[in-house]
């Protein structure tokens, strides 16, 4: 059997396309099941190359060359080859050749080798001062076209490789860097359509949100787009009065003056309740939330929410407003 697939493996650079074809078929087939991907992961040395050589292919070869690679990728050892051997920049190299077919294969990729600490490391370009942040900034770039064009875009899986590297100091200080303004970017995604783009909108920037006691200014500096993404969330059902509205910025004053859909993931409303948390236990981010009168929108989201995990995270800020207001006494 290792024979064979020895044999297999050396198919897969084969100069003629339909021996190709038929090498990539079968080595994505046999990725999709655990004994197969163990026994393959004994050629990884030869194997990955290989594929990796075949993402720039046409598509018929291409595409179960990537879905191959997402599909070993999922195993941390090999995902952590791939990195080594620079599968980060071939797929980012890929990814945007004016006629590539494979985008969203790609980007899953991405997903799946950044869950790695190396893998996070590649994508930010680090030890690449000229290059430095490239690649994310044309991530974020794809991501924040809109979507509403098409109902599949393949860009919505940059939200997870955001998720991702801003889990990393490192990531987190790239978002947050108001020269490349890339959290700004980002935040205008909020209220996608897709529920996966809202995912990783959230998850961003509730992780962006750890570094508030360093980098609350930049996160401030972006406040026209930073509340409405935070606050209308846990604003609750019901339609603002003139006075109330008149105490907020026109961007949210302005929505919570009218009827609005609800926001339905209480996973959302945690996170942004979360990231409030982290804003308003720095003196200034409290003080930024009371002249938004963001206390007022936590007290009426509160009485309209109804799930528990949910309301205990309006119960975490509300302590905070509390102690704050009595401190300021």
């Amino acid at each position: 059997m290792a024979t064979e697939l020895e044999e297999l493996v050396g198919f897969l650079s084969s100069p003629s396309p339909p021996v190709k074809k038929a090498a990539v078929e079968i080595v994505r087939d046999l990725t999709g099941s655990e004994d197969g991907l163990l026994s393959l992961s004994k050629y990884a040395s030869t194997m990955l190359p290989s594929l990796s050589q075949l993402l720039k292919d046409k598509k018929e070869v291409s595409e179960p060359a990537a879905e191959a690679l997402i599909n070993l990728s999922l195993n941390s050892n090999l995902a952590a080859k791939m990195v080594e051997m620079g599968m980060i920049k071939t797929a980012m190299d890929v990814l945007y050749k004016p006629d590539s077919s494979i985008t969203r294969l790609l980007v899953m990729l991405l997903v799946n080798l950044t869950q790695l600490d190396s893998g996070i490391v590649s994508l930010l370009q680090i030890e690449d001062e000229k290059m430095q942040g490239l690649f994310v900034m044309k991530l974020v770039r794809s991501f924040c076209r809109s979507s509403d064009e098409t109902r599949d875009d393949p860009f919505d899986h940059v939200g997870s490789i955001l998720v991702n590297i801003s889990k990393k100091e490192a990531g987190r200080k790239m978002l947050l860097d108001s020269k490349r303004g890339l959290l700004k970017q980002i935040l205008r995604q909020f209220d996608s359509t897709s529920p996966l783009r809202k995912k990783g909108v959230f998850g961003t920037l509730r992780n962006c949100c750890f570094e508030a006691e360093n980098q609350l200014q930049n996160l401030l500096l972006i406040s026209e787009f930073l509340w409405p993404a935070l606050l209308l969330p846990v604003a609750g059902k019901r339609i603002y009065s003139e006075e109330d509205a008149s105490k907020m910025p026109l961007e949210l004053g302005n929505v919570l003056s009218f009827e609005r859909e609800p926001w339905d993931d209480p996973e959302i409303r945690v996170e942004a309740l979360e990231s409030i948390y982290l804003i308003t236990v720095q003196e200034a981010g409290l003080r930024a939330f009371w002249s938004v009168n963001g206390p007022r929108i936590l007290q009426f989201g509160y009485e309209d929410e109804e799930d528990p995990k949910v309301m205990e995270a309006y119960e975490r800020v509300g302590s905070l407003l509390v102690h704050g207001s009595e401190t300021s006494k």
